[in-house]
């Protein structure tokens, strides 16, 4: 049986099948044909998510709940959670899975991240398995989650700088990215560390954000304590990173000495990779993920 066939008759797991990316890869895997498991702890948020794809339960922070899931499955895609993911590995391997794929993170690449994405990759690293590595920087739509609010309420991003550039990944590139690394020849034992295909700094985004909306959008620099106060009472993924992102804490959230006007480097979590080279064609603009969900920040 060659490489094509296999990729063909395989079983493919997919774990965190409804996040972001996960529901992305399970779609365009069940579009091409493909037998498709969608892992999650409550199969009633998977409900009417997956036309073609078999839902099935299991926890990764409980690898005996995995058993059932992974019998038959050839490929799989790993969402990072570190306990217990030599547990998984293993359990994978011996039910006779032979590549796994992991969602992994640009932070690994650059040394932020030791204790979250990395044993992951480490684990797979060691099973002796068909792996590859996906690396993505900033997500697109972490500006969404950050700039959101402020947006649909006063049409204002508040900021401590606006001239850093910065590329934001559209999730579709990441999901493309895994699919290709799950079903193609040529990505085993490859970690691809990429972002958006052009820098931009935060006043070009929110150029783009309001050429988008039809509206003035205002860029503030504010103090980073200010910031932190506004991330930390705004709640969900600004208040959980605010002090990772301001230059508080380091990326397991152990305080810094930093003062306020330092921050991290985001610079350093970047490399010259690009979607393409996984995908073959060019990564989506942060233009394109903006014209996808303006309606999430007009309110």
């Amino acid at each position: 049986m060659n490489a094509t066939d296999t990729a063909t008759t395989a079983t493919y797991l997919v774990t965190g099948a409804t996040g972001t990316i996960g529901r992305r890869v399970v779609r365009e895997l069940t579009a091409r044909g493909a037998r498709v498991r969608a892992l999650t702890r409550d199969p009633a948020r998977a409900a009417g998510l997956f036309d073609g794809a078999e839902v099935v339960t299991g926890d990764l922070e409980d690898p005996e709940s995995l058993t059932e899931a992974l019998k038959g499955v050839g490929r799989m895609v790993l969402f990072p959670h570190a306990d217990g993911a030599a547990d998984v590995v293993a359990r994978a391997k011996a039910a006779g899975v032979r590549r796994i794929v992991v969602l992994s993170s640009a932070a690994v690449t650059s040394g932020y991240d030791t204790t979250f994405h990395l044993p992951v990759e480490q684990a797979v690293a060691a099973s002796g398995l068909e792996w590859t590595f996906i690396r993505p920087g900033e997500f697109a739509g972490n500006k969404l989650e950050l700039w959101g609010p402020s947006i649909r309420e006063e049409r204002v991003v508040r900021d401590i700088d606006a001239d850093t550039p910065m590329s934001p990944v559209h999730p579709a590139d990441v999901a493309d990215a895994i699919v290709a690394a799950l079903t193609e020849d040529g990505h085993t034992g490859k970690a691809y560390t990429f972002d958006g295909p052009a820098p931009l700094t935060v006043r070009e985004q929110v150029a783009i954000i309001a050429r988008v909306l039809g509206e003035e959008v205002k860029v503030l620099i504010v103090p980073p304590a200010e910031l932190r106060e506004r991330y930390l009472a705004q709640g969900g993924f600004a208040a959980a990173s605010a002090d990772f992102l301001l230059g508080y804490a380091d990326y397991d959230g152990a305080g810094t000495d930093q003062e306020d006007e330092e921050t991290t480097d985001w610079g350093d979590l970047y490399s010259p990779d690009s979607a393409e080279i996984v995908t073959g064609r060019p990564g989506r603009t942060f233009e394109e993920w903006v014209r996808e969900n303006a309606a999430s920040f007009r309110g």
